[in-house]
């Protein structure tokens, strides 16, 4: 029996919803500003409001609320009821055409910047129609935008917006120069992120100070088992974990999210979620509201989700692959390289402006994945590195070569897969390997940016990529809009791309040390933290592209600036805090016990046999008692490190205060941790004051 069609959408006023409850004049004004993007006329915002409120309340809602995205990425909310007071104590229930459109929520306690001083208190949101709203936990929610009282946005879905609007009005543009896109009015880039996560028992988080403060574990030997055996990837889901997925697919499905794909990660408790590609301003919405939903189905399951990007040393972190590409309103994907691609010269152009963009615009790709969490992952085994590059495959690789060479490109037949079984089936290999070491890589009709941090929005990372696709576009479009030659412009114009920007195609081992050498020869940045990478957003060319399409101001620049940079020390100090609480008041004295039992062990033994071998006791309480001492001093040097880096945040430079939690704090919170880690390996478990990594990695049977 199917029962995923009946429950698919069911609290979300979608456009089925919609096309039942609104007069017919009412919606088709709408559409036009959902799918063409023209101005809302208020008459319609009142009405909408009506029936949007009727069905709210028929699914049991009382409430709605702005549902909004501010610059702490995550999602907040302030719940309105219906309720209107009338005559003789009644009251009724009321939602009208204003209330939909604009709310005022309180601006002055979220991240701004330095745009608003915390007197300043006013803010505004504003609803954004072309994503729709939804019922979650008995309140309407109205997805919308979040700006000061001067106009700057205060969110992420703002400059999303904005982004998407660039990117469009440059491609249609270019679109218009080819044959056969009459049609196309408005382009929209659409996303598919994969969310990596971990699920582990809530009984042993508990147990652990450092992961309920800071998602992640600050201490923790290796466990004697990890990821060496590759068997908990793509291996049969545990039942328990099956039945969270389960519920998990259900409660996502009921707000609309295209839930497609589930399967165990590579790391011990570690797994994944893959959507079915939506608009990016939806799919961002929709990758929130998967996170939330994520942990609250599993805290009904009795574990925690934990969305970190590094929650355990030693295994691999969690990532959220962005599967990006562009498509027109007449649905065709322009990144959809078709049988002939080295004839498609509509898809080799949208390729180049792609290709110069990523190479002039690395710095910005690099940002727009830089966080704390994301550091961790970033150059090691288990993610990309931190150099940017592109990844195209051995046939348009050799395309673009046979363009640059001016030589004819030998089109390769499809050859068939020989796997030397006659009972399977034939199938066609494809013309390219897949990349996994590659940050943004091609992958048959679209780009897999896969740098991104599993706890992070994506909006940063789209905004940026549209952005800086639409600059390409643009100058593009001014090049072959004056064009006396169309073909032989084109031609010239795809030349010269290839030609300035092959550096930054790397079909090779992202891994391998060489390639840190050779990005290096090529003149590519490698970022390696993200206080490196935040002060290249203020770099001249990234603030005039931004001002050149409206995406950003730099008031709002110089406000991410600064955030980011705040977010990063503040994360480091909240992890070195709790770093020093638990070697202080957990670590230190259980060493202090422990070698106490060891010299009560060793007298009682000389008193009960003098000639007794206590070489082993002996042996260890040398140990425990120089690890003790060691772990004592780096506390210590942590201490003073946190106070210094205090000191230097009320000198007011941000980026200073970020570059010296790095260099100096985060070093040395390694070092403690190192040598409390080895303590921890000879310690009783019973004696030991946190749960063991085993016993998180392996915490859900």
């Amino acid at each position: 029996m199917d029962e995923v069609t009946p429950i698919f959408g069911e609290n979300v006023f979608n456009e089925t919803v919609m096309k039942a409850r609104l007069p017919k004049e009412t919606y088709k004004q709408l559409m036009k500003t959902i799918e063409g993007g023209e101005k809302l006329d208020a008459s319609v915002a009142t009405v909408v409001a009506n029936a949007m409120k009727d069905w709210a309340i028929e699914k049991g809602a009382t409430h709605f609320t702005h549902w909004f995205q501010p610059l702490t990425g995550i999602t907040a909310e302030k719940h309105d009821s219906f309720i209107t007071p009338i005559s003789d104590g009644k009251v009724i229930m009321e939602f009208s055409g204003k209330e939909l459109v604009q709310g005022e929520p309180d601006a002055s306690s979220f991240p701004s910047g330095g745009i608003r001083a915390t007197f300043e208190a006013r803010g505004y949101t504003a609803w954004d129609p072309t994503s729709y709203a939804f019922i979650k936990d008995g309140t309407l929610c109205i997805p919308t935008a979040f700006c000061s009282y001067t106009g700057e946005a205060l969110d992420k879905k703002t400059p999303l917006l904005r982004s998407m609007q660039a990117i469009s009005k440059q491609a249609v543009r270019v679109l218009k120069l080819f044959d056969g896109n009459d049609a196309v009015t408005s382009v929209k880039t659409t996303v598919g992120p994969e969310q990596e996560y971990f699920l582990v028992d809530k009984s042993v988080y508990d147990k652990r100070e450092d992961l309920i403060y800071t998602g992640r574990t600050l201490y923790g030997a290796k466990a004697p088992k990890g990821q060496e055996l590759e068997d908990h990837y793509f291996g049969m889901i545990k039942p328990r974990v099956q039945e969270f997925m389960k519920d998990l697919n259900k409660e996502l499905w009921k707000l609309g999210i295209l839930a497609k794909t589930e399967h165990n990660e590579v790391a011990p408790a570690q797994h994944e979620l893959a959507p079915i590609f939506s608009t990016t301003n939806l799919a961002c919405d929709h990758n929130q509201l998967t996170m939330e939903m994520m942990r609250k189905v599993a805290a009904k399951h009795g574990m925690v989700c934990l969305l970190h990007e590094k929650p355990f040393a030693g295994v691999n972190g969690s990532g959220k692959h962005n599967n990006w590409s562009i498509s027109t309103n007449t649905g065709k994907n322009l990144l959809d390289p078709g049988a002939t691609p080295d004839q498609n010269a509509q898809f080799l152009l949208f390729l180049c402006a792609i290709i110069k963009g990523v190479d002039e615009y690395q710095d910005l790709l690099r940002i727009s994945v830089a966080s704390a969490g994301n550091d961790h992952r970033l150059g090691a085994n288990e993610a990309p590195p931190a150099i940017i590059s592109i990844f195209l495959g051995d046939e348009l690789s050799e395309i673009l070569e046979c363009i640059e060479q001016g030589k004819p490109y030998g089109k390769h037949e499809k050859e068939k897969m020989q796997i030397g079984v006659t009972v399977l089936p034939d199938f066609n290999k494809d013309t390219t390997d897949r990349n996994r070491t590659s940050p943004f890589a091609f992958t048959g009709n679209k780009f897999e940016f896969r740098m991104l941090g599993s706890n992070e929005s994506i909006a940063c990372a789209n905004v940026f990529l549209n952005t800086v696709v639409a600059q390409e576009l643009s100058e593009f479009a001014d090049i072959l809009e004056k064009s006396k030659d169309f073909k032989a412009d084109l031609h010239d114009l795809i030349l010269k791309t290839i030609k300035e920007h092959k550096r930054i195609i790397f079909n090779g081992n992202g891994y391998d040390d060489s390639w840190v050498k050779e990005a290096e020869k090529r003149g590519l940045y490698n970022l390696k933290s993200t206080p490196e990478a935040l002060p290249h957003i203020l770099d001249e060319k990234n603030v005039k592209v931004f001002e050149k399409f409206g995406v950003y101001s730099k008031v709002e620049l110089t406000s991410r600036f600064e955030i980011h940079n705040e977010n990063y020390s503040k994360i480091i100090n909240i992890e070195a805090e709790t770093m020093l609480e638990m070697a202080k008041k957990d670590i230190l004295p259980t060493a202090s016990k422990y070698a106490n039992k060891l010299a009560e062990t060793i007298g009682l033994k000389k008193a009960a046999c003098g000639e007794c071998d206590t070489t082993y006791e002996s042996a260890m309480l040398k140990k425990v008692s120089s690890l003790t001492s060691s772990i004592y001093q780096k506390t210590s040097q942590l201490e003073q490190d946190v106070m210094d880096a205090k000191a230097t945040a009320d000198a007011g430079d941000s980026s200073k205060t970020a570059f010296f939690y790095r260099e100096h704090v985060f070093a040395s919170m390694n070092a403690l941790r190192a040598v409390a880690d080895e303590l921890e390996t000879i310690t009783p478990k019973e004696m030991w004051p946190f749960p063991s990594y085993g016993d998180l990695l392996f915490s859900v049977r």
